[in-house]
């Protein structure tokens, strides 16, 4: 039993996980500060606020932050880019060039019912040559 899990542990998918997961917080820290000190501070200086992230009106005497949720929101943009062209790319145009499709891809796979419907042809022929 122990063994199993020491198997299961030391597949690859656990261990290339764990290291995704701690490189993703550390990648997490440097969005957010790039989001909130430079892209806040330079969609600050467009719009005039100084500190982006405290960005908000007043409605009825109640605060309503949006800056907050905007600097999430640019954090997810990031993200996403950073994942999708240092990641998402490459491996799409290695597997263009190094994984060959198969031979017979181009030949449907016939369905179970075809598969039985072509032996019962291939009796009933049989059948018909026997004298």
């Amino acid at each position: 039993m122990l063994k199993g899990f020491k198997d299961f542990l030391m597949r690859g998918n656990v261990v290339d996980l764990a290291v995704a997961v701690i490189i993703g917080a550390a990648f997490g820290g440097i969005v957010t500060a790039l989001s909130k000190d430079f892209i806040g501070g330079i969609i600050g200086i467009i719009g005039g606020t100084p500190r982006f992230d405290s960005a908000k009106f007043t409605v009825n005497g109640s605060d309503v932050v949006y800056g907050s949720t905007i600097t999430a929101a640019i954090n997810f943009v990031i993200v996403a880019a950073v994942i999708y062209f240092v990641i998402v790319a490459p491996m799409k145009r290695l597997q263009e060039r190094f994984v060959q499709p198969p031979a017979d891809a181009d030949t449907p796979i016939p369905s179970d019912e075809a598969v039985l419907l072509t032996e019962i042809r291939d009796l009933l022929r049989a059948q018909e040559q026997r004298p």
